[in-house]
């Protein structure tokens, strides 16, 4: 029987990573091998071109359904992290959050399904959930980065959508005793000078260090690389649809936005990663290998500008223009009911993440059949994000003794689709005026989050002498996972209006600058942008109280409450809490090697058994009933509420997921693949956390969301792969077709006019808002999600080609190009109700069509490429006020490059991304009803690289 494998050429260029490659062509038996290696054909290729060619060995040549990307490929393009470069593969894409890719799609599915670790490790994550957030993942630290799109029973469940492998390098296969890297890039954004404060340059470093020593047993790796990069961006964000109001006098109600946003964007992001490995191989048959790696990433932010509240069904709206049955336009005045206003908005933001992940892994050769490996890891993550918010209102005088809010407000708008709105306010004039702006309030509502993983496993394979099974593999891991979240508040006057008791801030002006809007935004009015810590050093001379995790003086079920405060934040103390997940899996797999009709086969068969204990602490409400287990709660500032059980809640269950992956080798130079498996994707991390929360607001709705259980199941799925590839001498063609059978997945649900004193909520019948006014409550939303028993399928096509046309002439000799295309489609249809009357969507992260495609060429040490990135549009989430669901726009991402290589030893590089200014856009369910509109520039780099 005919083996096939790579030529010793080519193992040895892609275990050491070097700029050529060796394509490999079928090899006769061994006996033969000697006469036939002369006939192997050899493409002598180096930069980009060397790195497509090791990706298209590493998918060739794996027994699942994967694509790769090598280092060369990964340390080209100063990509803030590997998610750019990782977008450059067949059916993935990505989520831009600032002009930077965060967050990646894998086939029409959202970040959440995709399972990512390191060295095969589980990684935990700074967002609170599960994905990891790529940019923490500096791409000069990653060797290479694998996505497996078919699994199979050894790999870490998980990945619904695929699993993403990092790894970084093995310092024993360096061809090199040592070697020594510098990389150093300056940047520029164009839009900089667009946004006041906004920063225009910033910079990359790194440097690598591998060794050998002890007569090559004994390899030490070192690594660092530093990040420090203006974030600049101009926005127009319109706000959900979430009131009603007959606005057309046809007797039925019209959805009514919440408002919309108009704001400048800057800050800085720095963050140092660090890498250490420690590799020891005292025998062929034995290796210990310590990692270490570490990711500091810091971001100070601010956002500056207007927020405009429309004010709900009690404003006077005049000249409605509709969309269907949402208002789009029109003029919305104040009235003594009605909360219209605009807000100047002055906020900072600090977020301190860091991501630390250790592992020791064995490896043991027992025997010639068997060979065991042991690992053992630690992964932690910590996100500690500080939103600091400065309200301003506009006052009648604000040099009175006792300033009055100026109620005569008037707002006009017309969206435009996805073109900026047209904007009018009677006020405009006072915006910018010191005499008339007077800070209302400050308010921080911290996130405080710790994600923390301990897993330790055991693998052992064993060699056969079968005809069919080649060997066979077993394995066990057990982890404990901690998830930790912290919220409080601090929060001084209103946003409203202006207190008595906690008066407005008469501004200086030492505290103020007045900003213009230029470029595209240039119509808007005028603002003052406000320095937040002159503003609250002189709003509070003695030092700013910090925030702390508390009741509320004013809420009802504290038993020390102030009978003359409203302030109810029970919330800080009701989402914060722990989530616990210990999970014990095993697995059987079967490694195939035989035959079929005279064709070599090979492959895998097995099965994963899956048991996992999930649990969480609880807050439940039981209106002070002791027998039902309440209990005096204190708070941190020393408030006691004894209206709530303390529990931990959860459930233990079990999954089995079995898989094959067929690989049948029609020729030496085609390949026909078949997978399938069962999978699954746990739930958020944060979302298996318990809470409840109810809130009524200053005009008396209540509104509740229960938005977490521990009782979430994973989402689960049934997937089919199919896929023909054919490579020859410069390139490769590949095609490919899947199918995701959807099982149930998690789904959250609005009940409009939902009954709460029915459900068993202690609700009032009467509220005194913060102007005095008692309010008769009335009933709102509630919200919740819950495992939805309808499923659906997600089904698509792959079709990716690569060919350098090294049989043109000598100066064309080195062009190339390597494009994907990807078709996905779904039956699975979301209900989302945020543009006013509820549609349906698709399933978040699908985007019909993607597009990827490089031009690259090279020649003498020139190397000049283009890539650009097309998805169609798709639905994921947008910040406004809260998290929303919307729909995003198509987008083009263009990219370009040009360096030279002087010599062996040092290369110069010239960047622009985004070449086009891309911006973001986004729509609630019809392009008429305007999302975003955000608008980041373009980044240029210049850098040098050095090695020795």
């Amino acid at each position: 029987m005919n083996k096939f494998k790579l030529s010793l050429l080519s193992l040895a260029v892609s275990a050491a990573g070097l700029s050529s490659l060796a394509v490999a062509q079928q090899q006769p038996p061994a006996e033969d091998n000697a006469a036939e290696e002369q006939q192997v054909e050899v493409i002598q290729v180096r930069g980009f071109a060397s790195s497509l060619f090791r990706s298209l060995d590493s998918k060739r040549f794996g027994d699942v359904v994967s694509e790769t990307i090598s280092a060369d490929d990964l340390g080209a393009l100063p990509d803030v992290s590997i998610a750019d470069a990782l977008t450059r593969l067949p059916g993935i894409s990505a989520v831009r959050t600032g002009g930077q890719a965060a967050e990646i799609n894998i086939r029409g599915m959202s970040g959440g399904f995709v399972f990512s670790t390191l060295n095969g490790r589980e990684q935990v994550s700074t967002s609170g959930k599960r994905n990891i957030e790529f940019d923490q993942y500096p791409s000069e630290l990653i060797n290479s980065a694998a996505v497996y799109k078919s699994p199979k029973a050894s790999l870490i469940e998980g990945g619904v959508a695929g699993t993403v492998e990092l790894k970084t390098a093995s310092v024993l296969l360096n061809e090199k005793d040592h070697s020594f890297n510098v990389n150093l890039r300056g940047m520029f954004n164009d839009r900089a000078d667009e946004v006041p404060d906004g920063q225009d340059t910033g910079h990359r470093f790194s440097f690598s260090y591998q060794g050998k020593f002890l007569d090559n047993t004994l390899g030490l790796a070192l690594g660092y690389a530093r990040l420090y990069q203006p974030s600049v961006a101009t926005q127009f964000v319109g706000l959900a649809y979430n009131g009603q109001k007959d606005v057309a006098g046809d007797e039925q109600n019209e959805f009514i936005s919440e408002g919309f946003e108009i704001q400048h964007l800057g800050g800085e992001e720095t963050r140092n990663g660090y890498l250490g490995s420690l590799e020891w191989q005292p025998h062929d048959a034995f290796s210990l290998k310590a990692d270490a790696f570490i990711s500091q990433f810091d971001k100070e932010s601010f956002a500056r500008g207007f927020r405009v509240k429309f004010g709900g069904d009690a404003a006077a709206v005049g000249n409605p223009v509709l969309n269907n049955r949402s208002v789009i336009g029109g003029t919305f005045n104040r009235t003594s009911q009605s909360f219209t206003r605009v807000e100047i908005v002055n906020d900072d933001n600090r977020d301190y993440d860091e991501v630390k992940s250790f592992g020791v892994a064995a490896n043991w050769d027992v025997n010639d059949r068997t060979k065991l490996v042991f690992d053992v890891s630690h992964s932690t993550a910590s996100s500690d994000f500080r939103n600091g918010l400065l309200w301003a209102l506009v006052a009648e005088d604000a040099s009175a003794a006792t300033p009055q809010f100026d109620t005569n407000v008037s707002i006009s708008y017309l969206l435009n689709g996805m073109n900026l709105p047209s904007v009018g306010f009677n006020q405009a004039d006072a915006f910018s005026d010191i005499d008339r702006v007077m800070v209302s309030k400050y308010g921080i509502y911290p996130f405080v989050n710790s994600d923390e993983v301990n897993a330790v496993k055991l693998d052992l394979s064993y060699d056969l002498d079968l005809p069919v099974v080649r060997s066979v593999e077993v394995g066990v891991r057990y982890s404990e996972r901690t998830y930790s979240n912290d919220r409080s508040v601090f929060e001084y006057g209103s946003d409203g209006g202006f207190l008595n008791s906690q008066p407005p801030l008469r501004l200086t002006a030492d505290m103020v600058d007045v900003v213009d809007f230029s470029g595209d935004f240039a119509t808007y009015p005028s603002y003052l942008a406000i320095d937040l810590d002159k503003a609250l050093n002189a709003w509070f001379p003695e030092g700013v109280p910090q925030p702390v995790q508390t009741w509320g003086a004013g809420n009802v079920g504290v038993v020390n409450r102030d009978p003359t405060s409203n302030v109810d934040t029970s919330w800080s103390v009701l989402q914060s809490g722990d989530v616990y997940e210990d999970v014990l899996a095993a697995y059987l797999m079967a490694n195939l090697d035989t035959e079929i009709f005279d064709l070599p086969l090979t492959g895998n068969v097995g099965v994963r058994r899956v048991t996992t204990d999930q649990s969480a602490t609880d807050l439940t409400d039981v209106g002070g009933d002791v027998l039902r287990g309440a209990q005096n709660i204190t708070d941190d500032a020393g408030l006691v509420n004894n209206q709530y059980a303390q529990s931990i809640l959860g459930e233990k269950y079990t999954h089995y997921l079995p898989s094959i992956n067929l690989n049948l080798n029609l020729t030496d130079k085609t390949y026909l693949r078949f997978a399938a498996a069962k999978v699954i994707s746990r739930p958020p991390i944060n979302r298996l956390a318990s809470n409840t929360s109810i809130d009524i607001s200053d005009d008396g709705e209540i509104n509740g969301s229960s938005s977490n259980s521990p009782f979430l199941r994973p989402f689960e799925a049934n997937q089919f792969d199919l896929s023909y590839e054919y490579y020859f001498s410069s390139g490769a063609v590949v095609a490919a077709l899947f199918y995701k059978d959807i099982k149930n997945f998690i789904n959250d649900f609005t009940i409009q006019e939902f009954d709460f004193a029915g459900a068993g909520f202690d609700v009032p019948d009467v509220i005194v808002n913060e102007d005095g006014v008692p309010r008769t409550t009335f009933n709102g939303a509630f919200s919740t999600a819950v495992n939805n028993d309808r499923g659906g399928y997600i089904r698509g096509l792959e079709l990716a080609y690569t060919h350098v046309f090294d049989f043109l002439p000598d100066f064309w000799s080195g062009l190339g190009v390597s494009g994907s295309y990807s078709y996905t489609e779904s039956e699975i249809e979301l209900i989302n109700d945020l543009g006013g009357e509820a549609i349906t969507t698709t399933f978040e992260g699908l985007s019909k069509n993607v597009f990827n495609g490089t031009l690259f060429w090279e020649h003498e040490g020139v190397e000049a490429r283009v890539n650009a990135r097309y998805r169609s549009p798709f639905v994921s989430s947008q910040v406004g006020i809260d998290e929303q669901i919307t729909n995003f726009d198509s987008e083009l991402v263009v990219d370009m490059q040009f360096g030279y290589e002087f010599n062996d030893n040092l290369k110069l590089l010239f960047q622009v991304n985004n070449l086009t200014d891309e911006p973001t856009k986004s729509y609630f369910g019809d392009k008429a009803q305007t999302g975003t509109l955000q608008f980041f520039g373009r980044q240029y780099f210049v850098g040098a690289v050095y090695s020795f």
